[in-house]
């Protein structure tokens, strides 16, 4: 089993930069966020997604 250590975990905080890594706007991905149509997860008031996560969400949806 692989533990998510900060060298396996890069997590990306907040809607804003979550925006500029998968190319969308603020507004779309707060939409996305709000639905659950994204994979991540609020903490303490603030989104936050795992890039790996994120890579193989878009990748999955695009096979």
């Amino acid at each position: 089993m692989t533990r998510n250590t900060p060298e396996t975990m890069d997590l990306i905080w907040g809607a804003e930069e979550i925006a500029k890594f998968i190319g969308r706007s603020q507004r779309a991905v707060f939409h996305m966020l709000d639905n659950g149509e994204l994979p991540a997860k609020k903490v303490g008031g603030r989104w936050v997604a795992e890039r790996s996560q994120l890579i193989r969400f878009f990748m999955e949806s695009a096979a």
